[in-house]
């Protein structure tokens, strides 16, 4: 497999997220782009309260998509990007190179995930591809399979939940789940929950016989589409975020599920979200990214809005791994073809220590 050439683009905007006109070669950004990550790392501000956070960076703009990009996945050394064209782009951590492409041809991708060495992506033409990550071969990225077989192929637009095997890839079960079709779907501590068009999040665990049984329904907006879903580390908050703009969150307690938290997040659809620890990320048809802090009980807090999309924001990932400078790097896909990388503080900062780092020593930082 050729290894592709870079076409990424790292800008210099503000907070305001304005691109730069400027360009340079893809080494110097490459190198531009590795040595402000060196120098974000060495600043860790101090714990603030919950106000606006105005000091997130657009560290690069990765292009190189035929479609509006519709799904991310984190893998390894690799942050995987696919598109509503067919194809999906591996690039390279930590310098952002387009290392390969793969997949071209197998229908528009609505999905991935990863799971050790193998990659899982769903298509516009109700398959699922199993890829194998190795070294070993020049074929990094090798289709090793194609689910589901005509033994067990129900069809992706049917409403079910399917539970597979990803050792030997075998479906062992198929649940009628929904109304309508399931948009998102997200386990935590032994508990799936599936997000639908019908309204509703569903937690899903295994009952007396070791199969899957619905174990509550956390109730949306009457007749508006849930189209994301996430939930905390230790399982015990879960956010829905909907077509109307809202954010729903919902408190666990045993096998109960309370809403505590009901927020009018964009004007426009909530089409994806992120949690990266206290932070719960949502991107929304308005071509805006919501920055929310969680508090007690379930809250969220807006504590900053980015702005840069052309599009709107389909898909979010981030990089809890790579804590540098206090903060974290996010990834988002748009519509408008592109995926763009941030850096985001994990606290607010101080003005005066927000100059501090803008003055001659950061100049990927520096304002516009």
């Amino acid at each position: 497999m050729n290894t592709l050439v870079s076409k990424s683009k790292l800008s210099t905007p503000s907070s305001s997220s304005r691109s730069s006109n400027s360009s340079c070669s893809s080494n110097e950004s490459n190198e531009s782009y590795l040595m402000e990550l060196q120098r974000v790392n060495n600043y860790d501000p101090p714990p603030q309260q919950c106000i606006s956070i105005t000091s997130h960076r657009s560290l690069a703009i990765l292009s190189g998509h035929v479609g509006s990009v519709s799904c991310l996945a984190l893998c390894g050394e690799f942050i995987l990007s696919a598109s509503q064209g067919k194809d999906i782009i591996v690039w390279q951590q930590p310098d952002l190179r387009l290392f390969a492409k793969f997949g071209q041809g197998d229908g528009s991708v609505k999905a991935l995930a990863t799971v050790g060495n193998k990659v899982f992506t769903a298509h516009q033409d109700s398959r699922i591809r199993v890829w194998k990550v190795s070294r070993s071969s020049e074929n990094v990225f090798k289709l090793v399979d194609t689910l589901p077989t005509k033994k067990d192929y129900l069809g992706s637009w049917d409403k079910t939940l399917k539970v597979w095997n990803v050792c030997d890839l075998k479906c062992l079960e198929s649940i009628k789940a929904h109304d309508d079709a399931i948009n998102g779907l997200v386990a935590c501590k032994g508990i799936v929950y599936s997000a639908s068009a019908d309204g509703k999040i569903k937690a899903w665990g295994k009952g007396k016989e070791g199969l899957h049984c619905l174990k509550g329904v956390l109730e949306g907006h009457k007749d508006v589409s849930i189209n994301s879903v996430v939930v905390s580390d230790d399982g015990n908050w879960v956010y829905g975020g909907s077509s109307d703009g809202y954010v729903m969150g919902y408190e666990k307690s045993f096998e109960n599920w309370k809403v505590v938290c009901e927020k009018k997040a964009h004007e426009m659809a909530v089409l994806c979200m992120c949690l990266i620890g206290e932070f719960l990320f949502t991107g929304s048809a308005d071509k805006s990214i919501g920055i929310w802090k969680r508090e007690v009980f379930g809250k969220i807090c807006k504590v900053g809005v980015i702005n840069g999309h052309e599009g709107p924001v389909k898909c979010l990932q981030g990089s809890s791994s790579n804590r540098i400078g206090g903060g974290f790097l996010l990834y988002s896909g748009s519509l408008d073809k592109s995926v763009r990388v941030w850096w985001v503080p994990r606290y607010d900062e101080k003005t005066q220590v927000e100059e501090s780092i803008n003055q001659h020593h950061h100049p990927m930082l520096a304002k516009c």
